[in-house]
């Protein structure tokens, strides 16, 4: 038979309970939408895949393969002064602190306070006259206090991982933007190469054509010529100087671009000489493609980090609706006489213990609407990450056609250049020996000018696409490692229709695949180090 007392505990025990379970608001009917795409499960097309399967992924140096020297000194350069690069590392150190302040509410906090003041009393008739009329006395506290917060939903726990999970974001963004900007150094030197061939092109043109001046005047000498053909002759010297000037503008405004990407002043690219680029290696695939890409492309590696930090948020939302509960205690004492310090030792210290627990009642929709939020936040970061995959293999097949493409119009071009120099050559013998007339030496001339200009623009889009081959493969990314698994790109509770059945059809090849997700983030102190 219980006692009263123990109904009534009893009672109040039963009552609590049915109070959190009606106060608990309902996440039915809230949950992410999109589901990853597995990259396996993607066509890569006919060209990755008669792509040679031998080649390996790019090296994290793959920039010396074009054998210049001074390409490496001025990338090396951009690596340790280009400010965009050392905001991207700000960003991941400013990332690495917040996952440490998330980290910290997982750790009881003990916190003091003390106040020291002096107190004069007045004498009147508010305040007096009384024991304390017209005296001065100490009025000092002192209070430890300590809490913590019983993470039984996980809510702490998931927060720090997802802070944690943003900071990794933040690393392969880091290693992205060195990709970038490595990619933005060559390219830049690669047009400085192209502009040097175009300049050695129009010199060369301003010399025959000076040739043919000297000629058309030696003929009107010889009374075999005419002064409109010496006229016809010098009219296109002008424009040839125009050109060269041009040239030398843009190799100029070159040299300006490569010492801003180095992060320095304008005078720094003065003494760039001329580009010596060769490519020794012919591009071509690793045969793992496309499975392993998540795993060398910073930007899918940041992606699915993203992913996974969104994912942590909504089990952050979902905990949100259950009750909380703190261990909560206190130590104080206060003192209005004496001593500075008396309080210390003083009859009238306090202190109090014990759990707080609060939870949701109503709040109007609140708690819903954040977990709907924030799984629409995930429904972005994984159509965000799907996009990111897609274009990853559209950029590596763009490239790839385009390699195989230059090849046969760079022969195509090179015959080109063989037939307009042939007929340049015969219509000026023939100009010179009075067999035809200026207007066939023109007309060969810019043939030639055209064919030799097209040479050294595909030359250079050879070099070019390699290099954006490079980027589209990872640009030597550190291989697959310790990147978010596939279970932790959902959210731990509660997974949506959509997810489950996205996480049960790739389970296979989720698997298989664990370990090819990869994370930037020791890659990526590396590049700090570099930075600073």
């Amino acid at each position: 038979m219980q006692s009263p007392v123990q109904k009534r505990v009893a009672i109040s025990a039963v009552l609590t309970i049915c109070l959190i379970i009606a106060g608990c608001a309902s996440t039915g009917g809230v949950a992410p939408e999109s589901h990853t795409t597995e990259p396996s499960t993607l066509d890569a097309g006919a060209a990755i895949r008669a792509a040679n399967a031998d080649a390996q992924w790019p090296a994290v140096d793959w920039w010396r393969a074009y054998n210049d020297p001074q390409l490496d000194a001025w990338i090396d350069a951009a690596q340790n002064g280009n400010p965009t690069l050392a905001v991207a590392a700000a960003r991941v150190r400013e990332a690495r602190a917040m996952a440490g302040v998330a980290k910290s509410a997982l750790s009881p906090q003990v916190n003091g306070s003390m106040s020291l003041q002096r107190q004069h009393w007045a004498d009147n008739i508010y305040y007096g006259p009384g024991s304390l009329a017209d005296t001065t006395t100490y009025n000092n506290t002192g209070t430890l206090a300590l809490s913590y917060h019983l993470d039984v939903w996980g809510k702490d726990k998931n927060a720090a991982e997802r802070a944690l999970d943003m900071a990794h974001a933040s690393a392969a963004d880091l290693r992205a933007a060195q990709l970038e900007l490595e990619a933005n150094v060559v390219r830049t030197y690669i047009s400085m190469s192209l502009n040097y061939a175009l300049l050695d092109i129009a010199r060369a043109t301003l010399a025959q054509q000076q040739q043919v001046v000297d000629l058309a005047t030696r003929r009107l000498k010889g009374g075999l010529g005419t002064q409109l053909e010496v006229s016809q002759a010098e009219t296109p010297m002008p424009e040839y100087e125009r050109q060269i000037d041009a040239i030398e503008e843009e190799i100029a405004l070159g040299r300006n671009q490569m010492a801003a990407l180095a992060g320095k002043g304008p005078g720094a690219g003065d003494s760039i000489t001329r580009p010596t680029l060769a490519l020794t290696d012919v591009p071509g695939l690793p045969s793992s493609l496309p499975a392993e890409l998540i795993g060398h492309r910073p930007d899918i590696v940041a992606a699915r980090w993203t992913v996974a930090a969104q994912a942590r948020g909504i089990d952050v939302a979902k905990a949100n609706f259950y009750p909380d509960i703190n261990l909560l205690a206190s130590v104080g004492g206060y003192a209005a006489a004496g001593p500075l310090f008396n309080f210390v030792r003083a009859m009238n210290n306090g202190w109090s213990a014990g759990p707080a627990m609060s939870l949701p009642i109503f709040d109007g929709g609140r708690l819903r609407s954040q977990l709907g939020a924030q799984s629409a936040s995930y429904d972005e970061a994984v159509e965000h990450y799907n996009q990111t995959i897609v274009s990853a293999l559209k950029d590596i097949s763009d490239q790839v056609i385009r390699i195989r493409s230059f090849e046969t119009q760079q022969k195509d071009a090179e015959r080109s250049v063989a037939a307009a120099r042939k007929n340049y050559d015969l219509s000026r013998e023939g100009y010179r020996r009075g067999l035809t007339d200026y207007l066939n030496v023109l007309i060969a001339q810019t043939q030639l000018l055209r064919s030799q200009e097209g040479v050294a623009k595909i030359q250079a889009e050879r070099l070019g696409a390699r290099a954006s081959l490079v980027t589209a493969l990872g640009g030597g990314l550190a291989g697959p490692a310790d990147g978010p698994k596939a279970d932790e790109t959902l959210p731990a509770h509660g997974k949506g229709k959509a997810a489950k059945a996205s996480n049960a059809a790739s389970a296979p090849a989720a698997t298989a695949n664990a370990n090819a997700t990869a994370t930037a983030t020791a890659d990526a102190a590396a590049s700090t180090a570099a930075v600073r």
